[in-house]
């Protein structure tokens, strides 16, 4: 619960903002649309009840919040017109951990409902904080679930790790490396099987038979968790972390007991945990690979501009966690370093995700 009520994007719409440092994940959600789009198109093909009720999942803030709902109520719309029905109406939950800027979600509703209602009908959206690794809405309510880019984020580090009596200690780094000993891979896996089995046990409870949803995160394309696909990032910003320690500026305990609640599992592993809860069919699987500069607006730039944009998307989605356990003032010299780090370096790996639709049973 912890860490449930700490993490959040950095909000506002400030320049560090998650809102103006979020490329990255805007561009997910795009390659995201084609297995969307046919979900919908499936789903608003039969009868639709009058009101239809979606759930986006970790919906942030920024722009990326209220772009996917438009595309989702959208499509329906657009089928339903094609059919020759009229539209249902929308009841859109807005879901997120607690200390979630919702604030500046709700800034932007009233101008945006206004727009949608006119294009597609009435539309009331809400605001549901919680963890989607518990049960947020009563049973079978809804009909369409929708998560971009949150599923990589655990429900907590491994107790393992964080264990005060005999904790597994993962030497100098913030998550899997290949330094991380086998006890500490083992514990990250094993913490995502129960999360992801957690969710899919309580979603199956609140969405309707035959109801859908299309998930997109963060995944990998390799067996090995300690692969740079995955890590070469983290050990970027593990380095920078040492580097503080070496300046006196963190101390080096406190360094080896920070842990970051994320995951990246395999692609496989996904298709194998579905398949063992059974409460969801796979209909459709993608896996999405952006370039090594994809954090920036425009590709092409040079490394050193690539890693100030990194240094500001990492800090956008890990500010929260780090300055919890760290301190505000660590965070300026912290990310400096990290930049230098990657411009410094030559490495480039593809950042990787799955997009999967799947059916309640």
């Amino acid at each position: 619960m912890e860490g449930q009520q700490i993490l959040h994007m950095k909000g506002g719409v400030g320049e560090e903002s998650y809102a103006k440092n979020s490329v990255i994940q805007t561009t997910y959600l795009s390659k995201s649309m084609s297995i969307l789009w046919q979900a919908l198109q499936d789903f608003a093909s039969f009868d639709l009840p009058e009101s239809v009720t979606i759930a986006d999942l970790g919906c942030s803030s920024g722009p990326n919040t209220l772009f996917a709902v438009t595309e989702i109520t959208s499509i329906i719309c657009k089928r339903c017109s094609e059919l020759g029905r009229l539209p249902p109406e929308f009841l859109v939950y807005l879901n997120d951990l607690p200390a979630n800027d919702f604030n500046t979600v709700f800034k932007f509703l009233p101008d945006f409902q206004q727009k949608i209602q006119q294009q597609n009908g009435h539309m009331y959206i809400c605001g549901a904080p919680g963890s989607f690794y518990g049960r947020i809405f009563p049973s079978k309510c809804l009909h369409f679930v929708h998560s971009s880019s949150s599923l990589h984020w655990l429900s907590r580090v491994p107790p393992e790790l964080s264990d005060k009596e005999n904790p597994v200690i993962n030497k100098g780094k913030i998550f899997l490396s290949k330094t991380s000993p086998p006890a500490v891979i083992n514990a990250y896996m094993t913490q995502f099987q129960r999360d992801f089995s957690s969710f899919l046990k309580c979603r199956s409870i609140e969405v309707i038979s035959e109801g859908r949803m299309v998930l997109s995160f963060r995944a990998r394309r390799t067996p090995d968790p300690t692969a740079e696909e995955s890590c070469l990032v983290w050990d970027y910003l593990g380095e920078a972390f040492q580097d503080l320690v070496a300046q006196g500026l963190i101390k080096e305990e406190k360094l080896d007991s920070y842990n970051t609640p994320y995951y990246e599992p395999y692609v496989e592993d996904i298709k194998a945990e579905i398949q063992k809860e059974g409460l969801f069919s796979l209909d459709r699987m993608e896996i999405t690979a952006l370039p090594w500069d994809g954090v920036n607006v425009e590709n092409k730039c040079e490394r050193a501009t690539t890693a100030k944009n990194m240094a500001k998307a990492v800090r956008a989605v890990n500010e929260s966690l780090i300055q919890s356990h760290f301190g505000v003032e660590i965070m300026d010299p912290l990310f400096k370093r990290f930049a230098e780090i990657v411009a410094a370096d030559t490495k480039e790996v593809e950042h990787v995700g799955v997009v999967a639709s799947l059916i309640r049973k």
